[in-house]
């Protein structure tokens, strides 16, 4: 089981993650703004999510984070 979680609050939408995920299950949330006005990315299905980790990899502001079960 793969936990995925994103730091909403400090992310900067910058799409990054969106880019590199092979599974395409990484999305900005067009429907939430954080404090800094930014659409923060999150994730569309975690059942599909492998855990590769490419997103957090690819995050330069640390903001993703994978545990693996």
């Amino acid at each position: 089981m793969i936990n995925l979680t994103v730091n909403e609050e400090n992310c900067k939408g910058c799409g990054l993650c969106v880019s590199v995920c092979p599974k395409k299950i990484m999305v900005l949330l067009k429907e939430k703004i954080n404090a800094k006005g930014f659409h923060p990315a999150g994730v569309a299905d975690l059942n599909a999510c492998t855990g590769c980790a490419s997103c957090a990899l690819m995050c330069p502001d640390v903001v993703i984070a994978i545990e693996r079960n």
